[in-house]
């Protein structure tokens, strides 16, 4: 664990995203790095007494996959309106992953929950936006990204967690790089919507004037094909090219 977040922070990043624990949270605070947390979604006692403990360690932003893929939106909107009450009480940022195998997994099915949630509560629902289940769930091709994936101008810009992980119309992860260094075309389609995602956010209320980004590239649960080149080397790539088009989109932003 400690070669790990040595490695991180080696690397230039500003912090990382776990369920905290007080070995993860001493090493990160060795190493000046800022934590984010998680906690399972599907029980409001469970996920109190976990919200509870990662506070305790000083965790502010934490990130949950909500129930499961075949959960009705109107169970699935119900523990959502909870879930964010507890954080709200509790004075900490939970936030609702857009994520494969839960009740957000597709556009649809998150629209109808946030719907309900907004119904319920008057307000939006604050969201993890990971984009690459919607993408690969519709298929959408590169010169529609934008256009359809930033369909919830608003819920978006309500958002301070971007999960990042790139990805094509079939593929919920692609490679970075081509393992030589150069950034492939895929990537480099994902990386304009990128750019257009940080412009969108840029444009709205900047809560808290602050956005956790998580360049997000897994070895697990197939996301990495076998021909892809290592995702630890392509994940310290993402990051600076992601701080590239932040750059960028802050310039667009000063020019309106």
């Amino acid at each position: 664990m400690e070669r790990k977040i040595a490695a991180m922070k080696a690397a230039g990043f500003d912090g990382f995203a776990a369920i905290m624990t007080p070995e993860r949270k001493a090493l990160a605070d060795k190493y000046e790095l800022r934590v984010m947390g998680g906690f399972d979604g599907s029980s409001v006692k469970q996920a109190r007494e976990q919200i509870l403990a990662q506070r305790a360690l000083g965790v502010h932003f934490m990130n949950v996959q909500l129930l499961d893929h075949d959960t009705p939106p109107e169970k699935a909107a119900a523990l959502a309106v909870k879930l964010i009450a507890i954080s709200e009480e509790l004075g900490v940022g939970v936030h609702i992953e857009t994520h494969r195998d839960t009740s957000t997994e597709t556009p649809e099915k998150y629209t109808e929950i946030t719907r309900l949630f907004q119904r319920a509560t008057g307000r939006l629902m604050p969201t993890t936006w990971d984009h690459s289940h919607f993408a690969v769930s519709k298929h959408v091709l590169p010169k529609d990204y934008s256009r359809r994936l930033l369909a919830w101008p608003r819920l978006i810009q309500a958002s301070q967690v971007f999960h990042l992980r790139p990805f094509n119309s079939q593929h919920c992860q692609v490679p970075v790089t081509n393992g030589r260094g150069t950034l492939t075309p895929e990537f480099r389609d994902y990386l304009a919507f990128v750019e257009d995602l940080f412009a969108l956010w840029l444009e709205g209320p900047r809560p808290g004037n602050e956005l956790w980004v998580c360049p997000e590239l897994g070895t697990s649960v197939g996301y990495n094909v076998s021909t892809n080149p290592p995702v630890w080397a392509d994940a310290i790539r993402a990051r600076k090219e992601y701080a590239g088009a932040w750059k960028r989109a802050l310039q667009r932003s000063r020019k309106r």
